[in-house]
């Protein structure tokens, strides 16, 4: 359990530390608009790219044992990147940092299935509480140490030594390396891409990043575009992003109490079109209602993966759909913050972008609603 919380606060650290010093990296770095754009797409190029080969590697390496390379990986990434002067170079090691965090981002709900099958639903609760509060603190934080230090570089550094801290429980689980399934290739890509259930929580997983994504991407500017100072609009943000830590909480706990997770599905979406609605047509200074709305609807994340767990029986199956479902996902979400730009600019207003949200919310609805059911993956019948 201990190697499961320290492993999920350093999967987003990568990600968020970036965001709030980017300006400044770009002009320290001489890094153009092409590079900084790159930047940013790499953690969802990693994420798919890294997160589909995740199983395979599992299984020749071992699981304990890929978790911890990921994890010193993702060490090394950091440290090298908080450690340049140049662009290339940073943009190499940041892609090595985001796919140690890949990796953990497919691995850990195996791990979870694996060694606590009876209690997937309140590991997933610790697993997603630990990732949010990772996330808010690296985006929290980078900035005020980046001020303390007057140095981007320390701001940057300090994530490796969290990694590194996060290491030092899978050292001591090597002994207890669980044994490898050397047929578990059945459970693989060919078997999820002919599963309904596995498209259907891939596509599921793929809206829900995508409307995290556009949130954290273009909240600001919305509330901006409605009359916010820059600092009310960021002090909104702010209280979005920590939202997410008590509703990674609630809502696997809440979930787990049924066999059946439609009904959470139903109250997520409905939570998002409130929000999304009042955001759209309502008062704008009812703004922080709305975003809290939002924040509840984004319990979407933790359900999802905890979908990876209940609808599987074995861990390798759990790994495999984990790959999937997560890999296509991300290739789902990552287009949606740009596509949101480009209708704002044809547009001139936020009609489109709004009209796109609640189309992507229908579809998480549908989808939601398909795996939502209880039912198992094994016991489908492939297709094709």
């Amino acid at each position: 359990m201990l190697g499961i919380v320290l492993a999920a606060l350093n999967l987003r650290t990568a990600v968020t530390s970036v965001g709030p010093l980017l300006d400044q990296l770009a002009a320290a770095l001489g890094m153009s608009s092409v590079g900084t754009g790159l930047l940013t797409t790499l953690p969802v190029l990693a994420f798919a790219g890294v997160g589909a080969i995740t199983p395979t590697l599992a299984r020749r390496i071992g699981e304990h044992r890929l978790l911890l390379l990921a994890l010193v990986t993702l060490g090394a990434g950091l440290l090298v990147r908080s450690l340049v002067g140049s662009a290339p170079v940073f943009l190499l090691s940041s892609a090595v940092a985001l796919s140690g965090g890949a990796v953990g981002n497919v691995l850990i709900p195996t791990l979870i299935k694996r060694h606590f099958p009876a209690r997937t639903g309140i590991m997933t609760t610790v697993y997603t509480t630990a990732l949010a509060a990772g996330t808010m603190l690296a985006a929290a934080a980078t900035v005020p140490i980046e001020r303390a230090s007057g140095n981007w570089h320390v701001a940057l550094g300090v994530w490796a030594a969290l990694a590194a801290v996060a290491a030092i429980p899978w050292l001591a689980l090597l002994r207890s390396e669980p044994e490898r399934d050397t047929g578990g290739r059945d459970a693989g890509i060919r078997r999820m891409l002919g599963s309904r259930l596995a498209w259907m929580i891939a596509i599921y997983f793929g809206t829900q990043s995508m409307i995290a994504y556009i949130m954290f991407g273009w909240l600001a500017t919305i509330l901006t575009d409605g009359g916010y100072t820059t600092s009310e609009a960021g002090l909104v943000l702010g209280v979005f992003t920590a939202l997410n830590i008590p509703v990674s909480v609630a809502v696997p706990v809440v979930a787990t109490r049924f066999r059946d997770q439609r009904p959470i599905v139903v109250g997520l979406v409905a939570f998002y079109v409130a929000g999304f609605a009042g955001l759209w047509a309502g008062p704008a200074s009812w703004a922080l209602v709305w975003v809290t709305l939002i924040a509840v609807g984004m319990g979407s994340f933790p359900l999802a993966l905890m979908m990876l767990g209940l609808r599987t029986r074995a861990p390798e199956t759990t790994a495999a759909l984990s790959a999937f479902g997560q890999s296509a996902g991300y290739l789902i979400a990552g287009g949606g913050p740009l596509l949101v730009g480009v209708l704002r600019d044809v547009s001139g207003g936020w009609s489109l972008p709004y009209a796109l949200i609640f189309v992507v919310l229908a579809a998480q609805l549908a989808t939601g609603l398909y795996a939502g059911r209880e039912r198992y993956l094994e016991d489908e019948r492939p297709r094709g």
